[in-house]
């Protein structure tokens, strides 16, 4: 019995240990609505980038947020937008990042294998 009880604590002790780059999904069985027209107000300092508005998870709903301007966290930063793929289980969130422009092989870092782009 307590070789069990050592195995299963070392199990759930490399479970809190895994990286924390790994992503949970969320997943919605409806696509999410029409991206909303936003109109960019000026950029308020020189460098600033505009983050695109986009539906965020909410529940199994959908929530607009507007559109932004950032100041990018480092030199050669460029930033992935937030969007969503379509997958067989429904449609998954994929959070905006930055990123180094240097590392950019300009497509998502998602496995892009069996889902569509929206």
């Amino acid at each position: 019995m307590r070789k069990s009880s050592l195995i299963l604590s070392a199990v759930l002790l490399a479970g809190f240990a895994a990286p924390a780059v790994a992503q949970v999904g969320v997943y919605i069985g409806t696509p999410p609505p029409p991206l909303r027209y936003e109109v960019r107000g000026p950029e308020p300092y020189p460098g600033a980038y505009w983050i695109e508005g986009y539906w965020a998870p909410d529940g199994r709903h959908y929530r607009w947020v507007r559109g932004h301007w950032e100041r990018p966290p480092y030199a050669n930063a460029y930033y992935t937008h937030d969007h969503w793929d379509h997958y067989r289980e429904g449609w998954r969130y994929h959070r905006g990042r930055w990123d180094r422009d240097d590392d950019h092989d300009h497509r998502d870092h998602d496995d892009d294998r069996g889902h569509d782009r929206h």
